[in-house]
């Protein structure tokens, strides 16, 4: 492995394994929560409010889990719900 390459002690060699392991992590549920809002503003464009206030629910719980999880500060998960639910709402 390159890791090795890089560094020479011990913990450094741990500390960039750990961070990489970290990054992947944080990149899938950053991926998770973007394609639920994806499903819900095409929901929004069919014009199924049902089904929008389904995909709301749903990336409204992904959204929340990745905040737990640290991945979002938790103004950030709150502005990204508002702005969804407003989309949501503001349907015909």
């Amino acid at each position: 492995m390159e890791v090795y390459d890089l560094a020479n002690i011990k913990s450094a060699k741990k500390r960039i394994l750990v961070s990489r392991t970290r990054a992947d992590r944080n990149k899938a549920i950053r991926s998770g929560v973007k394609t639920a809002i994806k499903k819900v503003y095409a929901a929004i464009e069919t014009g199924d409010k049902e089904a929008a206030k389904a995909e709301l629910t749903a990336a409204t719980k992904t959204i929340e889990m990745a905040t737990s999880k640290g991945v979002y500060h938790k103004n950030n998960a709150a502005r990204k719900v508002s702005r969804l639910s407003k989309a949501v709402n503001g349907m015909a």
